[in-house]
């Protein structure tokens, strides 16, 4: 039996991009606990006819769509908070670096931030991030 290749996901990074041309500088984000990378789907075009064999729907391959990256963090109170202008900004670049060194870079909108302040627990947030475009693994 061949031993796994399976990594822990310690050691991740979710970094926001300065727009910087033609190099651009990726900063981390602190105290992120989990992120949930892009996902990858494709719609399915209905293309049925009258005369369809067996009366069964035929489709095709439509669009693809990267889907939403999300973060949760550990929430830390700034003045400069570094996720509020990115909901606040337009359509910006973001990169995920895995513990392997492998990366996920796309564009993005920030559709959501939304920090918890509990009574009895950590302070936490978690924001949303529409991807647009097609990400680059690298």
């Amino acid at each position: 039996m061949a031993a796994s290749s399976a990594i822990i996901g310690y050691n991740s990074t979710f970094a926001i991009g300065d727009g910087g041309d033609p190099t651009e500088t990726f900063t981390a984000v602190a105290e992120v606990t989990n992120i949930t990378p892009p996902g990858y789907s494709r719609d399915a075009i209905d293309v049925t006819h009258m005369k369809s064999d067996d009366q069964f729907r035929e489709y095709i391959a439509g669009l693809m769509d990267a889907g939403e990256v999300q973060i949760e963090l550990n929430y830390v109170p700034s003045a400069s908070d570094v996720l509020i202008a990115a909901l606040t900004g337009g359509k910006g670049n973001f990169q995920i670096t895995l513990p392997n060194s492998i990366t996920f870079t796309f564009a993005a909108i920030c559709t959501a931030y939304t920090p918890a302040v509990p009574n009895d627990d950590k302070l936490s947030a978690s924001a949303t991030f529409k991807v647009s475009g097609k990400p680059t693994l690298a």
